[in-house]
Parts: C-alpha cells; structure tokens; sequence
C-alpha cells in the first residue's frame, strides 16, 4: 500500500475532522472511499464519451425500456 499526502482547506479539514468524531471512522476511510467514488466515476464518464464518440447508432431509454418489456 502507499502513501499519498495531500493539502486541504481548513474548512475542509475540519468537516473531515467532524465526520470522523462522529462515526469512529478514520480519515482514512473516508478519503480512500471519496477517492475510491471519483476515480469509478470518472472512468465511467470517460467510457461513455469514447462510446458517443464513435458515432454509432443509439436509442433513447424509452426505446430500450419497450424492447426489454420493461415501459411503464
């Protein structure tokens, strides 16, 4: 495992510290879980631009809820 050090605002450092005073977590957990969030995220983001931009045909959620007998 790694290390990775980090400077926060104050604020910030003082809601973490809140958090962690009230749920016996670690600033640890909280940070990898919040780092952990945005990399899933982001890859996820950057997977659905490199789908749309290859410009091949789509359909609307709509559309795929009646293929699937799914419609309301």
């Amino acid at each position: 495992m790694h290390t990775i050090t980090i400077r926060v605002p104050d604020e910030l450092e003082t809601r973490l510290d809140n958090l962690v005073r009230k749920t016996g977590r670690t600033k640890t957990f909280y940070v990898r879980t919040a780092l952990e969030q945005f990399i899933e995220d982001r890859e996820d983001y950057l997977l659905a631009v490199d789908v749309m931009e290859r410009d091949e045909p789509t359909i609307s959620l709509d559309e795929l809820e009646r293929n699937l007998g799914l419609a309301h």
